[in-house]
């Protein structure tokens, strides 16, 4: 009981509820300006802002009252998810790696499980690329994860997870091993949700179009719906072809532009913080960041945090909490 006061009085020190109050009855008398609704996306996304510091005033009311055990572990996970971008939803791509169909049913079931762990948070999805496997699963999918936090939470989760298992794709049942690539950028497309404005000329885009292919690949278009954007300064290509739309398809693809050269602008940042500290860390298929092994035994291991669990049914169901509190511990800390 000591410890858990001694860890609510941390949280209600570094949180600060008067802080809080007073940044709410700010943007209260904002909100009460007759000109607040002219700029309708600024307005919205500091509507949405309120919203987040009264749920979170209440709650630390509730922990000056009753220091309870899930309500500190709540507000300990909050205290790490302080970075710019962190309270914005995501974007998500999965890529199939080395393994082949193997590779390719690997990607559709970790798509499955983010799907469900978005869901368990009350968080809705939005496809904006799919592009089926050759004969099973999924070789690359790009989605919105739209819900608050949704990039603070997942943005460790990006990098290459690894699945080892009896392969069900060939005959003898061989022990196969096979990789993803997740990738996760922040849905920064409103104002006011960031700090930093990316630019997108024209004359750097350079647009293709056409017809859109649907689950399984069947042709879902008789027009040419689907577009693919080239950003000629970096190199960048996005294809979105998820609505019927081109326009709507059009502004899809130019939000994950957007999200990847902010991406590109914050890994920047931190190499070269890396670089001071005289660390240099190898990007590559080989820095897989997590295991799940279903053959010979069942379990799941973080290779950063050592976290590991051994209900590997459980996760694939999207049960990722102790993996991502155990990433926000890990990853405060370093």
């Amino acid at each position: 009981m000591a410890d858990l006061e001694a860890r609510a009085k941390k949280i209600l020190e570094k949180l600060d509820p008067d802080t809080k109050r007073r940044e709410a009855r700010e943007l209260e008398a904002e909100m009460s300006r007759p000109d607040f609704w002219t700029n309708r996306a600024e307005a919205t996304a500091k509507t949405k802002k309120l919203a987040a510091l009264e749920e979170l005033i209440t709650k630390l009311e509730r922990l000056t009252e009753n220091p309870a055990g899930e309500l500190v572990e709540e507000l300990e996970a909050q205290l790490y998810l302080s970075g710019p971008y962190d309270h914005l939803p995501a974007i998500i791509s999965l890529h199939a790696g080395q393994g082949g169909v193997e590779a390719m049913d690997w990607t559709g079931m970790l798509y499955r499980m983010y799907g469900k762990y978005a869901a368990s948070k009350g968080w809705q999805t939005e496809e904006i690329d799919y592009e089926p496997g050759t004969e099973a699963g999924i070789k690359t999918v790009t989605f919105e994860v739209l819900g608050d936090y949704a990039y603070g939470l997942l943005k460790y989760e990006a990098g290459v997870h690894r699945l080892v298992r009896l392969s069900p794709f060939n005959a003898d049942h061989l022990r196969q091993t096979s990789f993803a690539l997740m990738e996760v950028l922040p849905l920064t497309e409103e104002a006011g949700n960031g700090p930093a404005e990316i630019e997108i000329k024209d004359e750097d885009v350079v647009w293709d179009f056409f017809r859109s292919g649907g689950h399984g690949g069947q042709n879902v278009n008789k027009v040419s719906s689907a577009v693919r954007l080239t950003h000629k300064p970096t190199g960048i290509v996005v294809t979105s072809q998820k609505e019927r739309d081109q326009s709507r398809n059009r502004e899809l693809a130019l939000k994950v532009l957007r999200a990847k050269l902010l991406a590109i602008g914050e890994e920047k940042l931190h190499e070269e913080e890396m670089r001071l500290r005289g660390k240099h860390l190898t990007p590559g298929w080989g820095n897989q960041i997590r295991s799940y092994v279903l053959h010979p035994y069942h379990l799941v291991k973080d290779l950063r945090t050592q976290h590991e669990e051994s209900d590997t049914e459980a996760i694939l169901n999207g049960g990722l909490d102790k993996f991502i509190e155990a990433e926000l511990h890990y990853f405060a800390k370093s």
